[in-house]
């Protein structure tokens, strides 16, 4: 089979749909967008009908004692993050086009078991002062993210729009240290480019978004504007497998408000870079995926850092059988 046909096969069913790590919103010094989440032929069209990716996320990440965050309304010192989470996200591609291009959609869920631990309690609700350090899991259900793609081939070149939103239907508690839900809605919007040559086996991936954050009623905080670019090159080495590098920039452009951000507009960023292998393989006559990918996290700011590792299973259950 040719490389192009048999990515095309297979694309329906890589879409990557908007997911959170813990969960935790811009206050505990993670975002509603998890980036990564977006990788290679991010903007390559797909066979119509439903498709399957699972996606196991596994995360550890720290802050210095030094630095302070907000999570459930106390102000902590330090931090340490611990999530194994695993999102199922079920995508539908439209089969009559929209705008000359190929409309899809999808809902992504997710359940896991995060852990978080501080160094200090600074102050807690009412101002009572906790000194010594403190640790919370939580093993349950996150938010709901719904999300709609549009797609456009042009040869090698392929483009994407997309919108995608946070719903707050997950496991979240006040007060807590470890929440799997983000008790506040979220919109996020974007776009993203693929360049692929089947002939010499290159593809380059890239996707700029925004988000835009509502206030957690809760807490009174309201996360500022978000941005975030994920890229990813890879070279295929066979008609079946490709290697190369994966990254991520990350950057809070507004402030945080509400009568909660005591610590001022808490403007957060974070880099990262690592490597991909992915692999197509046949299944019952149709083309699965696997990829595994990993991130190196720095320059962070105002947001722990560490690494973070990316399993995703790819199952398409529409197309033609190859």
């Amino acid at each position: 089979m040719k490389l192009a046909s048999l990515i095309t096969a297979s694309c329906a069913a890589v879409l990557l749909a908007s997911a959170s790590p813990m969960c935790a919103a811009d206050e505990g010094g993670m975002s509603f967008w998890l980036p990564g989440q977006f990788g290679s032929f991010n903007a390559v069209p797909g066979d119509p009908g439903w498709s399957l990716p699972l996606i196991y996320y596994h995360t550890t990440a720290d802050a210095d004692p030094s630095r302070l965050f907000l999570r459930g309304g106390r102000v902590t010192a330090g931090l340490d993050v611990k999530a194994d989470l695993l999102f199922a996200v079920p995508t539908y591609v439209f089969t009559d086009p929209v705008l000359g291009g190929q409309a899809s959609v999808s809902v992504a869920g997710v359940f896991g078991r995060t852990k978080v631990g501080v160094d200090s309690t600074l102050t807690g609700p009412g101002g009572r002062t906790v000194t010594g350090s403190q640790s919370d899991s939580l093993t349950a259900g996150g938010d709901l993210y719904p999300a709609g793609y549009l797609k456009w081939n042009r040869g090698v070149h392929n483009f994407m729009v997309y919108t995608m939103a946070g719903v707050p239907v997950g496991a979240y508690q006040a007060g807590r240290l470890a929440n799997l839900g983000t008790n506040h809605w979220a919109l996020d919007a974007g776009g993203g480019y693929t360049y692929l040559d089947p002939k010499a086996g290159h593809e380059f991936s890239a996707t700029l978004g925004f988000t835009y954050n509502f206030e957690n009623p809760d807490t009174d905080y309201k996360n500022g504007i978000d941005g975030h670019l994920d890229w990813a090159a890879s070279q295929f080495l066979s008609e079946q497998l490709h290697v190369g590098l994966v990254g991520y920039f990350y950057q809070q452009v507004t402030g945080d408000s509400g009568a909660a951000a005591v610590l001022g507009d808490f403007k957060s960023r974070v880099y990262a870079v690592g490597p991909q292998i992915g692999y197509f393989f046949p299944v019952g006559g149709r083309k699965w995926y696997v990829n595994l990918k990993g991130y190196y996290e720095f320059e962070a700011r105002n947001r722990p850092k560490g690494w973070n590792t990316w399993v995703t299973l790819a199952i398409p259950f529409g197309g033609k059988r190859q």
